[in-house]
């Protein structure tokens, strides 16, 4: 029994040192800085496994649309930058009509307002992405687009034709 009790404590010192080791050369640090996103994107796949399994409550799926899209997002952001956060952040308001409107469409005994609320945030959403995205260098794209489509108006369109 001498002889198993320090084998395992032998086995807990090297282990401990090889932690302490790889922690002082950066593997840690370089995991948790580029892979911390799979914290809220692996729950969220899970709760929907489970339930999809029969294992939890249909109201699971909010917090399971909710994770996914956090951690989809985060992942996105983490992967090409930061900045642009400026651009998505819209979708957290996403995340929450998607776990909303996963219950709603899920449950059995369809609750009174999620689902108007899942469509109005997710809405809500949608017109904040159209901003951001004007704010962005897509205003250029759809000036160009007018510009195009008045010089077609005016020299091509309706020659030969009364009316539109």
């Amino acid at each position: 029994m001498k002889m198993r009790n320090e084998r395992a404590i032998g086995i807990f010192i090297v282990a401990a040192g090889i932690i302490i080791l790889l922690g002082k050369l950066g593997v840690f640090g370089f995991i948790g800085r580029h892979f911390w996103p799979l914290l809220l994107l692996l729950p969220g796949i899970a709760l929907h496994a489970l339930y999809y399994a029969r294992v939890t409550p249909t109201w699971s799926l909010v917090p399971a649309g909710i994770l996914t899209v956090y951690g989809i997002l985060f992942g996105i952001t983490n992967t090409w930058g930061g900045g642009l956060m400026s651009s998505l952040w819209p979708a957290l308001l996403l995340g929450i009509a998607v776990g909303l409107l996963e219950y709603g469409l899920a449950e059995r005994y369809k609750p009174e307002f999620v689902l108007p609320a899942a469509w109005g945030i997710g809405a809500v959403s949608i017109v904040l992405f159209g901003f951001t995205l004007l704010h962005t260098g897509i205003i250029y794209v759809l000036a160009i687009l007018l510009i195009l489509g008045g010089v077609w108006l005016l020299l091509g369109r309706g020659r030969g034709r009364k009316g539109w």
